[in-house]
């Protein structure tokens, strides 16, 4: 996964709340178990029309005026459906923040898991960002996963994240990669414990 340190991006705003995963990523999209791909069809059927296929001009990721790495959404964010998927749609379209004041509990562990960032911020300043970013769409938002901060018009917010979730964004590790990286002490573990036993 790519190293998350400091994200500094324009943002895109989506002022909807309870957005579910079904919406993230419709389930008939949900045939592959590779993450690459899923992109394409993020929010599929709010950003082309059902029926014929063309792309729907009143939708944000439709507006070239909109861009960035930063998605800025309503209130409880990545409801519904457990599915992994939308995590895999949101990041292999570019996101690499989520903002909210509120996330599903299994998207934001499943985001976590796939170098995704749920920035949970109060809704005062969640409303002031949406307000802004809508009519100055060149406005950018920095996010420093170090300090677990969020600033935005000279206004900066601390998030909480999981400390071993920490490590594996600034690290770009997986699960797998952070044991990996803990081989040796793992090894040195193993050691001492053969050595207890055959005592």
């Amino acid at each position: 996964m790519e190293k998350l340190i400091v994200i500094k991006s324009r943002a895109i705003p989506m002022p909807v709340e309870n957005i579910d995963t079904d919406q993230i990523i419709p389930a008939r999209f949900l045939k592959s178990i590779d993450k690459k791909g899923f992109g394409n069809n993020v929010f599929r059927d709010w950003r082309y029309d059902v029926h014929t296929g063309a792309p729907n001009t009143g939708f944000v990721l439709n507006n070239l005026q909109y861009s960035g790495e930063i998605l800025v959404a309503g209130n409880n964010f990545g409801c519904g459906s457990s599915r992994e998927h939308a995590a895999w749609a949101l990041t292999d379209y570019g996101f690499k923040v989520i903002v909210s004041s509120y996330f599903a509990d299994i998207f934001k562990g499943n985001a976590l898991n796939n170098g995704l960032l749920p920035v949970k911020v109060s809704e005062n300043f969640l409303k002031e960002i949406l307000q802004d970013i809508t009519q100055n769409p060149e406005k950018e938002i920095t996010v420093d996963v170090e300090q677990q901060t969020i600033s935005f018009n000279d206004k900066t917010e601390k998030f909480e994240l999981d400390s071993y979730k920490k490590i594996c964004l600034l690290n770009g590790y997986d699960d797998i990669d952070f044991l990996i990286s803990r081989k040796e002490t793992i090894k040195e573990f193993e050691l001492k414990t053969q050595k207890v036993y055959e005592q």
